[in-house]
């Protein structure tokens, strides 16, 4: 487990969950250093964690950092999309916590019939990040997200990457 994270989870107005990730971890205005993302996601590998609303149980296994860092979903992400995927690394329990409307899928790929043997899951996930000028909180930065999870064959479901859902909301704080 990672320590000193500072993350939030919170309930919106809607009664639908939320995690403010309140410490940029990946900065950089033009580019994201993926390597370093990579190492961050490293240190989750044997962990697991609960989603609430259906109790089941995620793992993060050894091919989350490669397929988080280098999938071709990721590789086409570009400003403010790959730094909040950059980012919600930071926040892989909670965005597990959170995760809801789960949507199945069959293994379609001959390349994933082991660690999907059993298909593949996405769940609904959302995560704002704060945007600062001359580090004044001025808003976040709202993004929706769905965590990929493959079911492998030993029965354990796995995530396996972080999609952009390509919704971003602006948030106005109460200054």
């Amino acid at each position: 487990m990672i320590n000193n994270r500072k993350v939030t989870i919170i309930t919106d107005a809607e009664d639908k969950k939320l995690v403010l990730i309140n410490d940029i971890v990946f900065k950089g205005k033009r580019k994201v250093n993926w390597e370093n993302v990579k190492k961050y996601l490293a240190q989750y590998v044997g962990d697991y964690y609960q989603i609430e609303e259906s109790a089941d149980i995620i793992y993060i296994g050894s091919e989350l950092p490669d397929e988080y860092t280098g999938s071709e979903s990721r590789k086409a992400l570009m400003g403010a999309n790959a730094k909040a995927k950059a980012n919600a690394a930071t926040a892989i329990p909670e965005l597990i916590q959170i995760a809801s409307n789960p949507v199945f899928e069959e293994n379609k790929k001959e390349k994933h019939n082991k660690d999907a043997k059993n298909g593949w899951y996405r769940y609904d996930v959302r995560f704002g990040i704060p945007v600062y000028e001359e580090d004044v909180l001025v808003r976040y930065n709202i993004f929706g997200a769905r965590l990929l999870v493959n079911h492998a064959e030993n029965g354990k479901k796995y995530l396996f990457d972080i999609l952009s859902d390509g919704t971003l909301w602006e948030v106005h704080t109460a200054l």
